[in-house]
C-alpha cells in the first residue's frame, strides 16, 4: 500500500498509521483503547487498514478488550459495518457489550500489558527493533505503540 497519505508513513514496523487513536483514549464507555479499535475496524472495512495492522487486527489489545467484554471481535465488526453514525454505533455497542464493563480492571490492563517479567522480554525486543532501547519512559505496549506511531517523542 504505497500511498500520498500523510497519516501513513513507512516505520521500523511496517506502514505505521498516524491518525489511529492512542490506546490510551476512552470511549464514552470509559474503556481505553476501544476508540482505537472501532477506528482500526472502519480501516478495515473500506480496505485501507496496513498489511501491518492486519497480522495483529482483532488480536493483541483489540482481542483481550472483546475477550474482556465476553464479545466475538467480528460482532464489533458487525456493529461497525451496520452503523451509519456514532450515535448507531454506540446503541449497537451498548446492546452487545455486557451490562457490567469492568472499565477500571480493563484499564488497568490496558496501561499495564508489558510490565510484567514474562512480557518485559518482548517489550524490551520490540523497543530495539524500534531503535528505543534506551527509553525508559516506554513501560508498556502501550507506550511503545504511542511512540511508533509518533504520539509521543
Amino acid at each position: 500500500m504505497t500511498n500520498k497519505d500523510t497519516t501513513i508513513i513507512h516505520g521500523k514496523t511496517g506502514e505505521t498509521l498516524l491518525d489511529l487513536p492512542s490506546p490510551y483514549e476512552a470511549h464514552a464507555s470509559g474503556l481505553l483503547h476501544l476508540p482505537r479499535f472501532l477506528a482500526k475496524i472502519k480501516k478495515h472495512l473500506k480496505g485501507t487498514l496496513p498489511k501491518s495492522y492486519q497480522r495483529n487486527f482483532t488480536k493483541g489489545f483489540d482481542g483481550f478488550l472483546c475477550l474482556h467484554l465476553g464479545v466475538d471481535p467480528q460482532q464489533v465488526i458487525d456493529c461497525v459495518r451496520r452503523s451509519k453514525t456514532e450515535e448507531e454505533l454506540d446503541q449497537n455497542l451498548f446492546k452487545i457489550f455486557p451490562n457490567k464493563l469492568n472499565v477500571n480492571q480493563w484499564n488497568r490492563r490496558v496501561v499495564q500489558i508489558g510490565m510484567s517479567d514474562m512480557a518485559l522480554e518482548k517489550l524490551n525486543e520490540i523497543k530495539k527493533d524500534l531503535g528505543a532501547s534506551d527509553r525508559d519512559d516506554l513501560r508498556s505496549f502501550a507506550d511503545v505503540i504511542d511512540f511508533d506511531e509518533r504520539k509521543i517523542c
